[in-house]
């Protein structure tokens, strides 16, 4: 079975700044590696839902359905915890409640700020390709992995 994953660019255009985290020493992948906040849809929950609820969980920064526009999706063949492949639809909002604060230790080593213009190197590849392509202002598209 695909997982489905979804992942949220919190992008600040008025101060040109992106929340971002730091994945830590419990990450299942891409450990010290820079990421957005993202994770798996649970069953019987929409990709948005899983987008807000994510957010909010590893985060505590709240943005509502309706101000979720999409971003970017990478269909990847495979990964840590998907042999079958996976999906992430990345999302981006421009309006949110709240800042930014570390609410899950045991799996980030820091969740802050980082400038649109100057992010830190580093990122979790298939994240980083989805975050670029936003940046860039394309058009949402979508990024194969692994795929031949």
């Amino acid at each position: 079975m695909t997982l489905l994953a979804a992942a949220v660019i919190v992008h600040d255009l008025r101060r040109g700044r992106i929340v971002v985290l730091r994945r830590g020493q419990g990450a299942k992948y891409g450990e010290g590696m820079w990421d957005l906040p993202v994770g798996k849809v649970e069953g019987g929950e929409s990709v948005i839902a899983g987008a807000v609820r994510e957010l909010w969980e590893e985060t505590g920064v709240v943005v509502k359905a309706e101000d979720l526009r999409l971003a970017h999706v990478v269909h990847g063949a495979w990964g840590v915890e998907s042999p079958n492949g996976f999906v992430t639809v990345v999302f981006v909002a421009h309006a949110w409640v709240g800042e930014p604060v570390n609410r899950e230790p045991g799996k980030h080593e820091q969740v802050c700020w980082a400038e649109a213009d100057d992010l830190p190197d580093g990122f979790v590849p298939s994240i980083g390709v989805a975050l670029r392509a936003y940046l860039d202002g394309g058009p949402p598209a979508v990024t194969l992995r692994g795929w031949s």
